[in-house]
């Protein structure tokens, strides 16, 4: 008994959440960065899915899909090894403080939006440099940034424009966050818990819907926020050294006074159709590498 106490005070049951979220994030991205690609240029207003695939692949071919990889990948490393451990451990926690008894759905809520905002404040660097990647291409010749990869776009983002500037848009960014993660986490947990115990799902089935369910709530919160942010971060100044937004109130504002409130779900049917996937994929690597490391004796 004693020898099993003393099990998890070590560094690995501690960082084990963390590891676990960062390499399902990760796998997941590998496999949704052309959706991705494609969602961001349908935001910057270049068409619908199939005329931006069109444009991409006689422009660019099949590598244009994959720009801003690097990007994704170290968003993972650190958005999601950030949310997904911090989730875990939060949740533990609670239960412990709720005598083992499963989670109501305000409090897994509030887990959720708090993970949200840690890991969207440690990942928003990174964030903002995959955004800028995958703009870049959109832009006119002469303002294109050229970044070769991700750690390329930290280093001349901090060079011309200054440490600070990592955060530039952080304020939306961890808004969104919090609103997805509210979503996908909380919904997840509980939609799991009503197909497995109400209607005698298996594992795989209730690993899909679970997911897809978690996917639609984490789109229909998220991309009003998601769509803010990315005309935040993607902005330029005029000739007069002018930003055509003050911040995200007044994007917000201008938006809703030019296109009213359907404007922020832009590309919401790609959107969604991209997040789904992502937070299926996500759960199933995660449940994978929980099964391998229980076999390891991890």
């Amino acid at each position: 008994m004693g020898e099993e106490k003393a099990k998890p005070a070590g560094v690995w049951p501690t960082v084990k959440p963390f590891v676990n979220g960062g390499a399902s994030g990760m796998l997941a991205t590998c496999v949704i960065q052309p959706i991705d690609m494609i969602k961001v240029r349908i935001q910057l207003g270049q068409g619908s899915a199939g005329q931006v695939t069109r444009t991409m692949l006689k422009n660019d071919g099949i590598g244009a899909f994959y720009k801003g990889l690097s990007a994704g990948l170290l968003r993972q490393a650190t958005y999601t090894t950030a949310r997904l451990g911090t989730f875990k451990i939060l949740t533990n926690k609670a239960i412990e403080a709720n005598d083992g008894k499963p989670l109501p759905l305000y409090q897994k809520a509030l887990c959720g939006l708090t993970a949200g905002a840690i890991g969207a404040c440690v990942g928003s660097p990174a964030d903002l440099a995959l955004i800028r990647m995958q703009a870049d291409a959109t832009l006119p010749a002469a303002q294109r940034r050229h970044y070769t990869n991700a750690f390329h776009a930290l280093y001349r983002i901090v060079a011309d424009e200054g440490v600070l500037s990592l955060w530039k848009g952080a304020g939306p960014t961890v808004v969104r966050a919090m609103a997805l993660n509210m979503g996908m986490l909380a919904s997840y947990d509980q939609s799991a818990e009503f197909f497995k115990d109400n209607l005698g799902f298996g594992e795989g089935a209730t690993i899909l819907g679970a997911s897809s369910v978690s996917g639609f709530f984490a789109a229909a919160c998220s991309l009003p926020f998601d769509y803010v942010k990315t005309q935040i971060q993607k902005m330029q100044p005029d000739a007069e050294g002018k930003y055509p937004y003050t911040g995200s109130v007044d994007c917000a504002m201008k938006t809703l006074k030019a296109g009213g409130p359907l404007k922020f779900y832009t590309g919401f049917p790609i959107y969604c159709v991209r997040i789904a996937p992502h937070v299926m994929m996500t759960w199933i690597f995660l449940n994978q590498i929980q099964k391998l490391e229980k076999k390891a004796g991890l």
